[in-house]
This record gives C-alpha cells, structure tokens and sequence, in this order.
C-alpha cells in the first residue's frame, strides 16, 4: 500500500462496568494480548502500538513483546488517545483504530476498514458496519445505529445515534429487517484515521451531539467531515462487562 498505516490498541486501565478489564486472563493470556495477537494477523499487524495510560499496562505489553507508548489518564476518548500516539510517529499517514477489549476482532475487517480509507481519497476517516435484522436490536440503545446515505458495500455516515435509525413511521415489519440492501445498520467501532483528521480532531472540544448522545463520531458528523462506511456481516463481541468476560472465558474451557 502507499500509505503507511499504523495500528493503535487504545488501552485504558479503568473501566466502570469491569475493573480493569484488559488485565483478566483467558485460556491464560490477558483480554489485551489476545486483541494484540488478533490484530497482528492484519495484513497491517506487522507493528503494533498499544497506547496505555497506566505502567500495569505496559508492563503486560512487555510481557508478551509488544511496544507501547504512554498516554494522558485524562484522554477523553480512544480517538483523542490515538492523536497523541500520532504526534510521535510521524512517518504513518493513516492510524488504524483497534479497541483493546476485542479479542476475536477478525483481521480482515481491520484490513477492510484501512483499505476503505485508502481507496476513497475524500474521506477523512472509515468505519465498519453490519445490517440489523431484529427488532430487539435496533431498539437497545447500547447498539449504536449508522444512518448512511448508501448503502451498496460501502456508504457515508450521516449520523450515529442509539435510537432506533431511520424512524419508520407506520412501525417496521420483516421486510424492513430483511431488506436487501439493508435499511438498518449497527456502527462497530473500528475505525482508520487519516493523520491530518486526528490532529484537527483532538484541537476540537465536544460537539453538542456528542455531548448528548455519548458519541464521539459526531464531533466529526457535525463538522462536515466525511466517515465512510464499509459492510461487514457479522460483528464480533467486545468484553464490556461480566457476562461478557465469561463468555470469552468459556471457549477455553471445551
């Protein structure tokens, strides 16, 4: 590729629904070293940075080999922790966005969401997204939705929200689930960032939107920046919580 791409694991020691997450063990490795290892299988995943905020991370960086970078406690959110990494690789043009708590990321949507940016030279950043075809789903305000303006392999984000997006005004039935393409998508946060969209995004402080609705893209949403968006069809679970460690943790234990 003629960009350098960078990928980043932003690691944040606390966490309030799951005490210091990234640290617990399965199948005897952290949740941290399982995302490293998933993410190095990129096609990008030959250098690693784990941006952390706390020496308990970077010591288990160390132990499994992998290099990271210290981060301010008081970044406001993965995006703004990865504009710091930024700042001290100056050589990489785009910087890949991988949440440390995936740890059955799949590689090639990390190669997706990286290539989509590549390709499409107006775009100041990408994400990924799959369709939603139950009810349930579309109603948990925990699933962030993407309200896109095309929706054929690849589209632009026209805003994420956790209400149900678009509002169907005589009440959804299968065929709206069920649509080809599809008409409801689910946002899942993996993203590759242009350098310069980093910089101009960490000088901006919370839009509005943002505020409201716990979103960090709508900073750029509101701006006029342009997020693309590519189609992935299933998503892999993050470990938010208890339930979901164990889970994870149970895959080891067949």
């Amino acid at each position: 590729m003629p960009n350098r791409c960078q990928i980043v694991l932003p690691a944040r020691l606390t966490s309030s629904r799951l005490t210091e997450k990234l640290l617990r063990k399965a199948g005897g490795k952290t949740i941290l070293q399982h995302t490293y290892e998933a993410a190095s299988r990129s096609s990008f995943g030959d250098k690693i940075i784990v941006a952390v905020d706390d020496p308990k991370l970077a010591n288990e960086v160390d132990s499994f080999g992998g290099q990271w970078i210290m981060t301010s406690k008081n970044c406001a959110s993965g995006t703004d922790r990865l504009a710091e990494v930024a700042e001290a690789i100056p050589d990489a043009e785009i910087f890949i966005n991988v949440q440390a708590d995936e740890p059955e990321i799949n590689p090639g949507s990390i190669d997706l969401v990286a290539r989509t940016l590549i390709e499409d030279h107006d775009a100041d950043m990408a994400t990924v997204g799959n369709p939603i075809r139950n009810e349930e789903q579309l109603k948990n305000p925990a699933c962030v939705k993407i309200l896109m303006s095309k929706r054929e392999g690849k589209g632009r984000a026209m805003y994420f929200s956790r209400a149900a997006l678009p509002f169907v005004r005589e009440g959804i039935d299968e065929s709206h689930l069920n649509a080809e393409p599809p008409i409801f998508w689910h946002h899942i946060g993996l993203y590759a960032y242009r350098r310069q969209f980093l910089t101009w995004f960490a000088s901006q402080p919370p839009s509005r939107l943002e505020q409201l609705e716990k979103l960090e893209q709508l900073r750029a949403i509101e701006a006029g920046k342009r997020i693309v968006v590519a189609r992935v069809d299933s998503a892999t679970p993050g470990i938010d919580t208890l339930d979901d460690f164990e889970k994870f943790e149970r895959k080891f234990l067949k």
